[in-house]
């Protein structure tokens, strides 16, 4: 399925001021490639791993909330007779699809404050108490109001885990690996809804509650590796120097396979780092963000994320299913085709990886939200047309968005994020940025059950002309005013957004920067080398 609305990535790796180890290499003296650097840090390899698995963990969990409300059973159980089936109320829809994304917010917000404070693996455990609690009590929910209870409950963990295990990873992931690492944490997101469509295909037209209380039984068996595993990962060697603690960090780096005099080499870099990231955000401020030449790259860094939250991400990953239920497919063949949009969303994300810096930022924003534009457009018009052949067609362009989505608006969001801002403001946008992004999904999250519903305004997938306007909108903006960020070093961009260099003059702008400056590529992107 598309990226998950209810989570959003921010890779660490990229964040000069975040606390990431990036530029810090140990025991050689030369570049490495990703299969060299695996040989040589085989152990941060697996927990790295570890951490890809905790969001799948985390996608698992947020997609496994909602996709219940494609299966019949559940409807029956917990909603009311409707024109000879069953329908859930749209009251609880949007409680149930907005609660969670509000305490997502919350989760994200804390579990970051949090985690600086107690560390990420008290973190990690803290989030595996959550969601047992969540699974306990959304499988054993007989009512509207205590699964309600459950769903809010798992919005804590979910925003938790996100934020703690991209940290980790950022701080953990061997420099020369971390781009495919980075790549493979956006695909953990789509992981997870991938195989909770699998048990749900495999399960959800059973004739009792076991048609959903399997999915939440599935997550039970993910959270307990997880939580078994979790004693004996090691602390972050990043997190425990910044905190003081020299010997728990050298005992942290053994465990990971470093030398005594390895150990101290990461050490020393890894101090001299912290001192300069601490000097270098030192009295930052929000205000800050939205002020002179801050302020359009605040507005550049963070819409393409509104934009996400706008273009009709939310109806199209939760409400894709019982849209197909409603259209007059037969519940087995939606759920087969939740497993096909997952795998479109899957590959579609896989094609960004090669596309993204290839083709360009700016390019595959603009011309993939045209065509996700028309895409709307269509599925809004033959909704309007009513026939069956029109309304499988809808089916067929929600699924053709899926895959575009991920590739374009739902990749290049991202990066945008990151390599826009100022270093000494990063974090502060990158929060911003999120928060607004999140607050539109939580107003969708209300919102939509009153459109299109059967018992409501009934829209049903006419819903696409209101996400088509905005995509206008958003297509119009990305081609005005977002500019070409990709091979360019933060001190290019500095210089560029200092002279206010209009947006489709990036690309071919030759800066003073780019002949004192070295460029070092990381995770897909362009970074300056200290």
């Amino acid at each position: 399925m598309a990226d998950s609305p209810k989570i959003s990535i921010i890779t660490t790796d990229e964040t000069d001021d975040s606390g990431s180890n990036r530029d810090i290499e140990v025991g050689s003296s030369r570049p490495q490639a990703p299969s060299e650097a695996t040989k040589r840090h085989p152990r941060e390899l697996l927990w790295c791993i570890y951490a890809i698995f905790v969001l799948v963990l985390s996608s698992f969990d947020n997609q496994a909330g909602g996709v219940v409300l494609s299966i019949p059973q559940f409807r029956k159980d917990f909603g009311s007779p409707y024109n000879g089936n069953y329908v859930l109320s749209a009251e609880w829809q949007s409680a149930y699809s907005g609660a969670p994304v509000l305490s997502s917010i919350v989760g994200l917000l804390v579990s970051g404050w949090l985690a600086d404070k107690i560390g990420r693996k008290w973190m990690f455990a803290i989030g595996y108490l959550i969601v047992f609690v969540s699974i306990t009590i959304e499988t054993l929910s007989t009512s509207n109001l205590v699964f309600f209870i459950g769903k809010f409950v798992a919005g804590f963990a979910i925003g938790a885990f996100t934020t703690t295990a991209l940290t980790y990873l950022g701080e953990v992931a061997p420099r020369p690996a971390r781009g495919i690492l980075t790549a493979a944490a956006g695909m953990a997101l789509t992981v997870g809804p991938f195989i909770v469509s699998i048990v749900v295909r495999a399960t959800g037209d059973e004739p009792n509650r076991w048609a959903y209380r399997s999915v939440f039984l599935a997550q039970y068996g993910f959270s307990a590796t997880g939580a078994f595993l979790l004693p004996c990962m090691p602390e972050s060697p990043w997190w425990l120097l910044s905190k003081g603690r020299k010997h728990e960090a050298s005992v942290a780096l053994s465990h990971f396979g470093y030398t005594v005099d390895q150990a101290q080499d990461y050490m020393t870099a890894a101090i001299t780092a912290l001192d300069h990231a601490r000097e270098e955000t030192k009295g930052a401020t929000y205000l800050e963000c939205f002020q002179k030449t801050n302020l359009r790259r605040t507005i550049i860094a963070a819409a393409p994320l509104s934009i996400q939250a706008l273009s009709g991400l939310f109806f199209v990953s939760s409400y894709s299913t019982y849209y197909q239920q409603l259209a007059g497919y037969n519940t087995s063949t939606t759920f087969s085709l939740n497993i096909v949009q997952n795998i479109l969303a899957m590959t579609g994300n896989a094609c960004s990886w090669f596309l993204i810096d290839r083709v360009g930022r700016r390019p595959l924003s603009c011309y993939g939200m045209l065509l996700l534009t028309v895409l709307l457009l269509l599925t809004g018009g033959l909704a309007c047309v009513g026939t069956k052949s029109a309304t499988r067609g809808t089916v067929g362009l929600l699924l053709l968005y899926n895959w575009l989505y991920s590739i374009t608006i739902g990749a290049t969001a991202y990066p945008i994020l990151i390599e826009t801002p100022t270093s000494r403001l990063r974090t502060k946008t990158a929060a911003i940025g999120l928060t607004l992004q999140n607050g539109l999904f939580a107003m969708w999250a209300f919102v939509i059950p009153y459109l299109f519903n059967p018992d409501q305004a009934n829209l049903g997938a006419r819903v696409a002309f209101i996400f088509g306007a905005f995509a206008v909108v958003s297509t119009i903006y990305l081609w005005s005013c977002q500019p070409e960020t990709s091979g360019r070093s933060f001190a290019e961009l500095d210089e560029m957004f200092v002279k206010k260099v209009p947006a489709r003059g990036f690309k071919v702008y030759k800066t003073e920067a780019e002949n004192g400056l070295r460029l070092s590529v990381l995770a897909g992107y362009n970074a300056p080398m200290p």
